[in-house]
């Protein structure tokens, strides 16, 4: 006789079998995301520790934005809170939106990181990584304690895919701390004029009193892509970094690097007090510049207005040659005026005038204010002996529509002595028939 009671219903037989495949599919899932955790973090490229995960449609934006900037006139219209157009030629502002405002700047920070270390490291060497550096979270090249890298690719795991790992390593290498290395990010702030930025980590996470401004920025960008080791790093799509004497293959989190012409370079940043971050070196023939979009509320909003900024510049504007502008206007000037120019008790009555260097030579004008340049020279024509060389005597000063946009000075090339009573005795002399 069957015991009824050991005997498990056929239902709950069913339901038995579906709980244990249910446990075994659990199992293999969670196998396989750790499988995929642990082959990213030491093969390919740093998708997993980009600092910005949201996927966008490069290509896609770039049609959308590019058929805006056909049909837009006038200045762009930007959705992120802060943005900004800057000339390199001529180190001045094309276009800006709050761009002297003190913001955090997320990982664009990493900019003046690198300037720091490049200017004060030795690239070849090896450094073995510390805990605090390991144990820094954010976007990560992936190093652990004791791993082994040299410098040089630590700048590439700091300014391709955003290692904030590598960013307090370089910082306890050169600076001898975090704290050491800040000091030495805002004495180098100082050294380049910047009285609006102030820098408290090497990384960029979120810390109060960590700011700059999208001008200051660009001008960071601007000195940094002069160092050709920078140029070489930012303007890299991918790069094969050593650790441990592993190779391990990284990417460049520049969206436009590669997809937009003339990119090439700089650096991107995101958290949650910043927002989304761009900063965009671009040139297309002569016209180089820099663009910065601050607090983005999303990645593709940064994309876009950085695509908006460069479109407008090359659109809008156009690089002029300056100095033979200034030249023409000071030699037809100079034949008409030099000899004018008298010198009360000078040996000679003959003065040489040269104008002061123009440091920009070239520089970007809207293509709408080309016919508006114009050239104003001022000048003393009565001068006392003795003229020394050098000795300003008026200026030039260069103006696009009622702005002025340089000033020269105007010197004399020579020295004029004031005449003795030996010359005024041989000026007599030769007045005798």
């Amino acid at each position: 006789m069957k015991n009824y009671k050991n005997i498990i219903p056929k239902k709950e037989i069913k339901q038995s079998k579906n709980t244990n495949i249910s446990k075994n599919s659990i199992i293999v899932k969670i196998a396989v995301l750790l499988f995929a955790i642990l082959f990213l973090s030491n093969n390919a490229i740093c998708y997993a520790n980009l600092e910005d995960n949201e996927i966008i449609d490069i290509n896609q934006i770039k049609k959308e934005t590019a058929q805006v900037a056909k049909t837009t006139t006038g200045e762009p219209q930007l959705n992120a809170r802060i943005g900004l157009i800057f000339d390199r030629a001529s180190k001045t502002i094309l276009y800006e939106k709050n761009g002297q405002k003190q913001v955090p700047m997320a990982s664009t920070t990493k900019i003046m990181t690198a300037i720091v270390v490049l200017e004060n490291a030795d690239l070849t060497d090896t450094v073995t990584i510390d805990k605090k550096a390991a144990g820094t979270g954010g976007s990560r090249l992936g190093l652990k304690t004791n791993d082994k890298i040299t410098v040089h690719d630590l700048l590439y795991g700091l300014m391709l895919c955003s290692g904030n790992d590598a960013a307090v390593q370089l910082a306890i290498h050169v600076g001898g701390s975090v704290e050491n290395f800040a000091n030495m990010m805002n004495e180098t702030a100082k050294e380049l004029g910047l009285v609006n930025s102030h820098f408290v980590t090497p990384h960029g996470l979120d810390e109060k009193g960590h700011y700059t401004t999208a001008y200051e920025l660009a001008c960071m960008a601007d000195y940094a892509l002069k160092i050709p080791k920078f140029k070489e790093i930012v303007s890299t799509k991918s790069y094969t970094v050593t650790i441990n004497g592993k190779s391990k293959t990284i990417t460049n989190t520049n969206e436009l690097l590669g997809y937009l012409d003339g990119v090439y370079g700089v650096k991107t940043g995101f958290t949650n007090g910043a927002n989304r971050c761009l900063v965009t070196a671009c040139k297309r023939g002569e016209l180089d510049i820099i663009t910065v979009v601050l607090a983005a509320d999303t990645k593709k909003i940064r994309t876009q207005d950085s695509i908006k900024l460069i479109e407008y510049a090359y659109k809008n504007y156009q690089m002029i040659d300056l100095e033979k502008i200034v030249e023409e206007q000071f030699e037809k000037w100079k034949q008409l005026n030099e000899n004018r120019i008298y010198i009360n008790k000078g040996k000679t009555d003959r003065i040489y005038l040269q104008l002061e260097e123009l440091q920009n030579k070239k520089i970007a004008v809207k293509s709408t204010d080309i016919d508006n340049i114009s050239v104003e020279i001022n000048s003393l024509y009565y001068l006392e002996a003795p003229v020394t060389e050098k000795q300003v005597i008026g200026n030039l000063k260069i103006k696009i529509k009622d702005q002025t946009v340089g000033v020269l000075a105007i010197e004399n090339k020579n020295t004029i002595e004031k005449k003795n009573i030996k010359d005024y005795f041989i000026h007599f002399l030769n007045l005798l028939p």
